[in-house]
């Protein structure tokens, strides 16, 4: 159905490629005289926003896998080495991280609004279905990726969900070895799943020109669900469609950039700042929050085998939906029923991905059972007794009389929707951060210099710090991914090239082999990283009562806690991110002589106020007067606490305040983009009503 072209080149080289090769009358039928429905809302601009998603992953998946390491031992490394040594590799792991949550969050919206504007319905059975074969391949993908950077979600994440296929007969144990490639998620396994997830992208752009293909052969749906009859009910994709879609995808990137250059890791997992660990196990291991309504249909059941088909068939139902639902009334603006059942369906949804990241015990259970029942009713009994019994509103008579029609019902849709996908992110958002045990106390919440869009780190503080780690902490706790020369590297502590060559002097580095084939002791230079205190982890094990100390680099990006309902909710608005900065300072203050009444501590141990289960391995690390600063500050353990955890904040994060900037200018630009193309479309659309 693409529109009829008139296009006729007029220069002779264009004429020339037309008439062997007419792909500028295809560009020109299909995406400039195109007709669109007249009456198309702003939910149909996230079909033009999900082609954008697909083009930036793409892009930046390319990119960071010229810097990718796919083997174990490296895999975890090479993605800080991207973050912190490629040139804005900040900016390409931020948008391809969060970029995966922005294309599901999309594509949950556009399927949605397919389902209740009844877009699977006659003629657009194979649109559909292509649709639902790209949701698949969405979600292949989407795994694969975040297994990539194996920290410990990835990697535990990765174990269960493949251990999944072991439930199929016969076959289970045999595609479990070919996925894993041996008998453990290892090397081999990362090997496959990054191919995969380099592959499949391609192919989804493959399936996504066949789903435009199709959409142009049965042409577009629309909130009235009838078809066009005559020019009236029609405008020409370009520039109407295209100025309107310029606009919505302006206003989604004002939404993304959120994300990229103030909450990168709002969406994602602390322990997955960990390196993986085979030996240690997640509390609880939660899969991506676009993940957590089929995860908590798996969970429901308690039979292995029919938990994944269950799961499975959550989304193959989705195919059958042209046969399932045979109303000849497409949209559910015009049937009352149907409407009041599509939002009990979507609150069904929203409360099966809360339950997704809570324990699978208790009432958990019980509510997931129910839950998943009242999924598969909807699709299997909710809608083909519908089409049966329901008796729906009359249609308009064409696109333009709805275009016309008075109406004040049109916004109310839209207000719900809007209410619903925010209770669905605020409970997504809240339940996949990570599961804390609810009994352990919450640190304080303090007050740091590099907090919200303006935020910069305190450089007296980074320097305080930097002393307290060297004179305190570097006895026991490495800093392998801070190099010497990052100490004078701009958004840092402040120091001259000159002073980070003489504090990396004064340390001595193991280097070799030398032309004997020996190992040699040297003074330390800038290009080397801050070195470990023990050899290997076992000799820091037997060093420290059997606890290694864990690697300072990423501590406070790999400590978070859990901040409830409705808390999180105004963190997302007040950008808050600094569990982990609160986290360190409070532990490092937690400790306590007496151990409270009915609390046990292990021998060995010391209690923790703060700390998970309140038995930790490390004796109390901080006392006054332990450290002197030169420019007067307190010899306090509260002021080392902030100041130390000031530093490693830094050491985690060394390109935030570029980010903050990048951010504060992007923004500026999208806002004025934005209004651009809204009063571009205003008078573009003026004409058109």
């Amino acid at each position: 159905m693409s529109g009829p072209s008139d296009y006729q080149p007029t220069n002779p080289v264009l004429k020339w490629i037309e008439r062997r090769l007419p792909i500028f009358g295809l560009v020109h039928s299909s995406f400039v005289a195109y007709p669109t429905p007249r009456n198309l809302n702003y939910w149909w601009t996230f079909g033009a926003i999900l082609s954008f998603m697909l083009a930036v992953q793409i892009l930046t998946g390319v990119i960071l896998a010229m810097h990718y390491t796919p083997n174990a031992d490296l895999a975890f490394r090479s993605v800080e080495g991207i973050v912190r040594d490629v040139n804005y590799g900040w900016l390409l792991r931020n948008t391809h991280a969060a970029g995966a949550s922005m294309f599901f969050f999309a594509v949950y919206i556009h399927m949605f609004r397919g389902l209740y504007y009844g877009s699977y319905k006659e003629p657009r059975e194979v649109l559909w279905i292509l649709g639902v074969i790209i949701y698949l391949l969405m979600m292949a993908t989407g795994f694969m990726g975040y297994v990539l950077p194996w920290g410990q979600m990835s990697f535990w994440g990765a174990t269960v969900i493949t251990n999944l296929f072991s439930a199929v007969p016969y076959f289970g144990e045999s595609i479990v070895t070919l996925l894993w490639g041996g008998y453990s998620v290892g090397n081999p396994t990362l090997n496959r799943f990054f191919s995969l997830h380099y592959l499949l992208p391609f192919v989804i752009a493959g399936v996504v020109v066949l789903h435009v293909w199709a959409l142009h052969v049965a042409g577009q749906n629309n909130p009235a669900g009838v078809e066009p009859k005559t020019e009236k009910d029609t405008v020409p994709f370009t520039p109407y469609a295209t100025i309107k879609d310029m606009f919505g995808v302006s206003c989604f990137m004002i939404f993304f950039a959120w994300f990229i250059f103030y909450m990168p890791n709002y969406l994602g997992d602390a322990d997955n700042y960990i390196p993986a660990n085979p030996g240690v196990t997640p509390t609880h291991i939660v899969p991506e929050w676009y993940y957590l309504p089929f995860y908590a249909i798996l969970r429901s059941i308690p039979n292995k085998l029919a938990g994944v088909i269950a799961m499975f068939s959550a989304i193959v139902v989705l195919a059958f939906l042209p046969w399932l639902d045979s109303a000849k009334t497409r949209s559910s603006k015009y049937r009352p029923l149907a409407k009041q059942f599509f939002w009990m369906f979507v609150v069904v949804c929203v409360l099966l991905g809360y339950l997704g990241a809570q324990p699978p015990e208790g009432i958990y259970v019980i509510a997931g059972r129910i839950l998943t029942v009242c999924y598969f009713a909807y699709f299997l009994i909710v809608l083909p007794l519908l089409s049966r019994i329901e008796t729906p509103r009359p249609l308009p008579n064409s696109i333009a009389d709805d275009v016309l029609a008075k109406s004040g019902g049109k916004a109310a849709p839209m207000v719900s929707t809007v209410i619903a996908l925010a209770v669905a992110g605020a409970l997504f958002a809240g339940s996949a951060q990570s599961a804390r045990a609810a009994e352990d106390d919450t640190p304080p919440s303090l007050s740091w210099s590099f907090a919200g869009p303006f935020g910069k780190y305190d450089r007296g503080a980074l320097q305080r710090g930097l002393k307290v780690y060297k004179e305190v902490c570097s006895n026991c706790h490495g800093l392998s991914y801070i190099a010497f020369r990052n100490l004078a590297d701009a958004g840092g502590p402040g120091y001259s090239t000159a002073q980070a060559t003489a504090f990396a002097a004064g340390y001595t580095v193991k280097d070799g082999p030398n032309d004997q084939g020996d190992m040699f002791d040297r003074p330390g230079r800038p290009a080397d990283y801050f070195p470990s205190p023990f050899p290997n982890e076992q000799a820091a094990r037997a060093a420290n009562g059997g606890a290694a100390p864990p690697d300072l680099s990423l501590i406070t990006k790999a400590r978070s806690y859990e901040r409830g309902f409705p808390q999180f909710i105004f963190d997302f608005f007040t950008q808050f991110q600094e569990q982990g900065p609160n986290y360190v300072s409070a532990i490092l203050q937690g400790f306590d002589d007496k151990v409270p009444d009915g609390v046990s501590i292990p021998e060995g141990s010391y209690y923790n106020k703060y700390f998970p289960g309140h038995a930790i391995k490390m004796p109390k690390p901080l006392s006054d007067g332990q450290v002197t600063f030169d420019d007067g500050s307190p010899a306090t353990v509260a002021q080392y606490a902030h100041d130390v955890a000031t530093f490693l904040m830094w050491t985690a994060e060394p390109h935030m305040e570029a980010r903050k900037r990048v951010g504060m200018q992007v923004f500026i630009f999208l806002i004025l983009f934005a209004g651009l193309m809204y009063f571009t479309k205003k008078k573009v659309w003026a004409n058109a009503h």
